[in-house]
This record gives C-alpha cells, structure tokens and sequence, in this order.
C-alpha cells in the first residue's frame, strides 16, 4: 500500500500526506498552548519543522507512520496534524498509536473525534491490528472524550517527560476493531 496517495475524506475535512506545502502554517500553528499536552515540543524555527516533515515522508515511504495534514474540505483551510504511527509494529509488543493536533483557532468543532473516527475506519479496512492506541495526558479532558466516544478504555497510565521538559501523565486507551 502506497501511503504517499492516501486521501480520506469525512463529511467536513480532507486527511491527506503531509507535504512540504504545509510546513509554514505547521511552524506558525503548533505552539507551546498546543504541545502543552504532546510529547513534541514545537519548532525552535522552520528548518525544524522541515526536518519534521521529511521525517514524516520517509516514514509514509516505508509504511511505518501514516502522517497527514487536517484540511478543511469546503475552504482548503489547514486545522492540524494526525497520524497512525507504529504501523509496522507487531503484537503483543506494540500496536498502532493515534496522534492528532489541531491548530487553536479549530479546536471546539469536533474536528478531532470526526479525525480520529475517519483514522479508525481506514485502519480498520486497511491494517491488520487487534486494537488501537490512543494516549493522551489526564488533564487533557476534550481529548480524552474522543477514545471514549470510540469504545476505547484505559488500559495503562504512566507519565513522561515531554521534548519541552513538562511531565505528562498519560492515559493509554485501547480502542477495539469494531464488531460489524
């Protein structure tokens, strides 16, 4: 499966492969209010966030990580970064892990349950899995509610240290293949 030509469309956005296109709004739009719960710290400058996506393409290249941008469909507006990562990893070790970000001016639409849904029903028809992963800091309640609207439960917690020194104390859902 070539993950460089993936399109997956919802009702309102476009989940398509990150590119170098959107390096500029990915710069301006993660910023400390937005990694406060990720593990990621943002960009010092541009040149980071280059290497980040090129990052993202070689791992799109090898079918390791699945990383796209959030596009707004009807506006082509960026909202955000999300991915399946850990695609080649194999049970009982590891599975495959949700991540998302959205930019601060999308946050309160549902884009990011809309995201992670679209995410999991891709997965579901294209990768061989028992279940999914979806970490995500305690604190972080509107994020939280997007595993839980999906069937996921908590199966571990543990904090860790972030790229911009915060410990976060993280929640690890396990969101199962559904049953249809």
């Amino acid at each position: 499966m070539n993950l460089l030509k993936i399109k997956i469309v919802t009702n309102r956005l476009l989940l398509k492969p990150i590119a170098m296109q959107y390096k500029s709004e990915i710069f301006k739009e993660f910023i400390n209010e937005i990694a406060i719960y990720m593990t990621p710290r943002p960009a010092i400058d541009i040149f980071e966030t280059e290497s980040f996506i090129n990052e993202s393409i070689t791992g799109l290249t090898e079918g390791s990580n699945l990383q796209l941008v959030i596009i707004k469909k009807d506006t082509q507006e960026f909202l955000g970064c999300t991915g399946i990562h850990n695609l080649k990893a194999k049970a009982p070790s590891l599975h495959p892990e949700f991540g998302i970000w959205l930019k601060k001016s999308a946050h309160g639409n549902c884009y990011g349950l809309e995201t992670i849904h679209a995410l999991k029903e891709w997965a579901e028809e294209n990768l061989d899995f028992d279940y999914l992963i979806y970490p995500v800091d305690r604190n972080n309640y509107p994020s939280r509610r997007i595993p839980e609207r999906l069937g996921g439960i908590i199966v571990k917690q543990y904090d860790k240290q972030s790229l911009s020194g915060n410990t976060l104390h993280l929640l690890e859902y396990k969101i199962p293949k559904s049953s249809c």
